[in-house]
């Protein structure tokens, strides 16, 4: 079993504690934390992509697990559709992995950013969208939709990961209508579920750096936690404009990997 601390200096643990507290409390808000967190593990001496990739899902699922709870005790979001959401987002994630095994992340890289693009403009040129709960649609196509949106971005998770939970709180707020705090409660059991769908897949083939990933899954259940009982007491407003700057910070990063992927044939 390889912990990853082998060769790791006091200042490099100091910093994953940081990372995972601070992407921790974005997940919980309004997802994208790992922004902060993957970068941070790239930095551990010796890591591979994919003990990156892998360690990240491991310490992501304490935070999501930990605040979905939180979220689930002040805000009650609705399991009937969360549950099922949750479980072909799982699936979604798993075969995501597997493809991601096999085909490189920078294919999808710029259709990503035009996505991310689209959504930024349409939150912020509809200040009234996600302030209060009106579901667009009933009876069986209200689970329809919400299954598809699990399957959609589950295997969006498992394939390249990045703003997993603003995609996921974006698609229940356009696309269900529910309102921003509501989504973000969703998307937190949507997204426990995709980590543990990517994470099934890692397990196998000893990716896991154990001892980096409980390091970084302790500090991002604090930073989890927290956002959820701030995102609870702040309400929808905040929950949205944190999520216009984690978005813009999503489309300058994958931005740049497009720019950088493209100058580097």
């Amino acid at each position: 079993m390889i912990s990853g601390f082998e060769s790791v200096q006091l200042a490099t643990i100091i910093m994953i504690v940081v990372a995972g507290f601070a992407a921790g409390w974005i997940d919980a808000v309004v997802g994208g934390g790992g922004l902060i967190q993957l970068p941070a593990l790239l930095l551990v001496p010796g890591i591979t992509p994919v003990q990156a990739l892998a360690t990240n899902k491991m310490g992501s699922i304490f935070g999501t697990t930990t605040s979905a709870v939180t979220y689930y005790r002040r805000v009650g979001p609705d399991l009937k559709t969360a549950v099922p959401m949750a479980v072909i987002a799982l699936a979604g994630s798993f075969g995501g992995a597997v493809l991601a095994a096999n085909l490189p992340a920078s294919v999808f890289k710029p259709i990503i950013v035009v996505a991310l693009i689209a959504v930024a403009l349409f939150t912020a040129l509809r200040p009234n969208a996600g302030e209060l709960t009106a579901l667009r649609h009933d009876g069986h196509t209200h689970y329809v939709v919400a299954c598809a949106i699990g399957a959609v971005i589950g295997f969006y998770d498992g394939l390249i990961g990045p703003g997993t939970g603003s995609f996921l709180v974006i698609a229940l707020v356009s696309a269900m209508g529910y309102a921003f705090l509501e989504a973000s409660a969703k998307a937190k059991i949507v997204n426990m579920a995709t980590n543990a769908g990517a994470l099934f897949f890692f397990l196998p083939h000893g990716s896991l750096l154990w001892g980096v990933g409980a390091v970084l899954g302790l500090s991002n259940m604090a930073g989890g936690y927290l956002g959820a009982r701030t995102a609870v007491k702040q309400g929808s407003g905040f929950v949205r404009i944190v999520f216009l700057i984690v978005v813009g910070a999503l489309i300058i990063k994958l931005g740049v990997d497009v720019w950088n992927d493209y100058f580097a044939k």
